[in-house]
């Protein structure tokens, strides 16, 4: 009898599919969304797997391609029993992510985040909240009204944060929580949402989903602090850290009045003073506070602007030198307009100087009559000192707020600390709009599909974070690690560069009277940390 063999490749989606597995995502769903079996093949939860594979397979594929990326792929091992690459088409997936619209994003996803929280052993007490939004491609409902009792978003053009106004869009908000950097609520909103009032209307919204997973403090950008959202926080019970806008009246008062060099030490680069405020009826702690960093970054920059505005006001003053006036009024009085119009040189020792002009070119005799006479001005151009040094200390200076008045429950130390975390939710915003991933831009035609697109790349981000707090937890629990870039060994590596690890894993199947399956270029060190992490991830890897 003849041999055959035949390779699948495997790579990293074995390490995809065991944490889907552990953290239960695909049994949850599968729990919760009703199954037509009449009607699907492959279930909900097992769609949402290979939807997920797809999107950290890192291959650029579509969701219509999805057939495509499965073809050389081990689908029953990584997927289920029984799935074939064929029956992961456009209209199963389609079906499944109706299903998953029917059943509410947002709720179905706390559920879901609110089980890996608790498998993985986080206890987490900070959220950090922020917004973003996605291109959408094809047909929009931009033309019919929203339809909010519908749980259907309205795709339009709004605020783009990739530049691009032209363009319609569907906006995302995610709370991010501060220990494995999970995303542990999240909520599809209108392309034309403003930050302010969107941070401000959905204050109530996550309240049961944050308190599932233990979330007592939410972080947010400038833009959540407004009157309105600061009592909406005050109505709900929920305590926030936030950075307070510079272009209140009463930060400027504040920032005027504040001597950096008289300001206490905090943590390393950092002064600050402790101060209090009452914003909106709100009682609020803040802290002014001077970062050592952001005056280096402010000074370069400022130089250099200040660089390019002194070129333009030189040029400009020596243009008007070269004026000739009338009158010596005219002259003083075109001097005075030009002053109010500088921002940062000022002039010195300005004055008018008569030009006569003869009738005759050449040299004029002595005691010949003038034509006319015309006046111009004459000066110096000089920066002064201290508008630099403001400009440098107002840069420099920031204020965050925090209604949280108990210093032990939360010390000033820590209200820097934890606002500075607010980069969780700038990351995986940056890591959902790479353009390996599943979709940088969305293209489903229905907005209910596209809703619940937008949730499983957002189980995607889960997944991916997930995984990096699995394997580094791992490593540190058992001294053990795996070669970094450079080949030296790392207890912390990224999901990303574990990935790389993997990329030439494949699996071969070897065919006689019985198929054997060998695992090839699975490095040692792989395998250890296979053994390690345990058997949702050792089951793919054979």
């Amino acid at each position: 009898m003849s041999t055959t063999y035949e390779t699948k490749t495997i790579e990293h989606l074995g390490l995809v599919a065991g944490v889907f597995d552990e953290l239960g995502i695909g049994e949850l769903l599968d729990q919760v969304i009703a199954q037509d079996f009449e009607q699907r093949q492959v279930t909900v939860g097992q769609a949402v797997k290979a939807m997920v594979l797809n999107g950290l397979g890192f291959a650029n594929r579509r969701l219509y391609l999805t057939p495509h990326f499965f073809r050389n792929k081990p689908t029953e091992r990584l997927i289920g029993e029984g799935v074939r690459a064929e029956q992961l088409n456009d209209d199963t997936l389609g079906k499944a992510l109706d299903a998953l619209h029917n059943a509410g994003v947002s709720e179905v996803y706390s559920l879901i985040a609110a089980r890996a929280v608790k498998r993985l052993g986080l206890t987490p007490k900070v959220g950090h909240q922020d917004i973003t939004s996605f291109h959408v491609d094809g047909e929009s409902n931009s033309d019919n009204p929203p339809l909010p009792e519908a749980g259907i978003v309205h795709i339009t053009r709004g605020y783009s944060r990739d530049s691009k106004p032209d363009l319609t869009q569907v906006a995302l908000e995610l709370i991010h929580e501060h220990q494995g950097c999970l995303p542990v609520a999240m909520q599809v909103l209108d392309g034309n949402q403003n930050d302010t009032q969107t941070l401000c209307r959905s204050v109530n919204t996550p309240i049961e989903q944050l308190c599932t997973v233990g979330i007592g403090t939410l972080v947010k950008d400038s833009a959540g602090y407004s009157a309105p959202a600061l009592q909406a926080h005050e109505h709900a019970r929920l305590k926030w850290v936030m950075r307070v806008p510079a272009t209140l009246t009463e930060v400027k008062k504040r920032l005027e009045e504040v001597d950096p060099q008289a300001l206490s030490p905090l943590v390393e680069g950092y002064r600050y003073a402790a101060l209090s405020s009452e914003y909106a009826g709100v009682p609020q702690r803040w802290l002014l506070i001077h970062s050592e960093a952001a005056e280096l970054r402010a000074g370069k920059t400022l130089t250099r602007q200040l660089m390019k505005a002194t070129e333009a006001e030189r040029k400009a003053f020596e243009s008007l030198c070269r004026r000739d006036f009338v009158c010596e009024p005219d002259a003083r009085k075109a001097l005075e307009a030009f002053q109010k119009g500088l921002k940062v040189l000022k002039v010195h020792e300005a004055s008018v100087t008569e030009r006569v002009h003869y009738t005759q070119p050449g040299r004029p005799p002595k005691d010949s009559p003038s034509q006319r006479t015309r006046y111009r001005l004459q000066g110096s151009l000089a920066a002064p000192v201290a508008y630099y040094q403001e400009r440098l200390t107002r840069a420099s200076l920031f204020i965050l707020a925090t209604n949280e008045l108990d210093n032990k429950t939360l010390s000033d130390q820590e209200i820097l600390t934890t606002y500075k975390a607010q980069a969780i939710a700038e990351n995986g915003f940056k890591f959902l709009k790479d353009p390996m991933f599943l979709a940088s831009t969305l293209f489903l035609k229905k907005v209910e599909r596209l809703m619940a697109l937008l949730m499983v790349m957002t189980v995607c981000l889960l997944v991916y974070s997930a995984l990096e707090r699995r394997i580094r937890t791992t490593l540190a629990a058992h001294q053990a690690s795996v070669p970094d870039q450079k080949g030296k060994p790392t207890q912390k590596p990224t999901t990303r560069w574990v990935f790389e690890l993997f990329l030439d894993v494949h699996l071969l199947l070897i065919t006689q009277e019985t198929t054997q399956l060998l695992t090839i270029n699975l490095k040692e060190e792989l395998r250890t940390l296979l053994s390690l992490l345990g058997s949702p991830y050792q089951e793919a890897y054979p």
